[in-house]
């Protein structure tokens, strides 16, 4: 299992959280995909913090990202973005 945690900055956040609610199930349905949680910022109310916790990076990739899923999911989310997402994938210390 792999964590996706992406940090997005947004210029809207009623916008945003519109958006994503609308589109999560795009990711929430994709082979691979085990859970989808957004959060969103205390301090910095524009800001918010993705974890999607996939089978695999490969299942991310080739299941999300080369799909049309990553195309819809982005139109949706992608234009409240104030700069791009920093996206990494990270794995459980045993």
């Amino acid at each position: 299992m792999v964590l996706e945690v992406a940090d997005i900055h947004v210029t809207d956040r009623d916008g945003f959280i519109a958006a994503y609610r609308s589109a999560v199930e795009v990711v929430r349905s994709c082979p691979g995909c085990r859970s989808v949680r957004m959060t969103a910022g205390v301090e910095d109310p524009l800001r918010f913090t993705l974890l999607i916790e996939w089978d695999s990076v490969e299942a991310h990739e080739d299941n999300f990202r080369a799909t049309e899923r990553y195309s819809t999911w982005r139109a949706a989310i992608g234009p409240y973005f104030a700069q791009p997402p920093l996206v990494e994938h990270f794995t459980d210390v045993d």
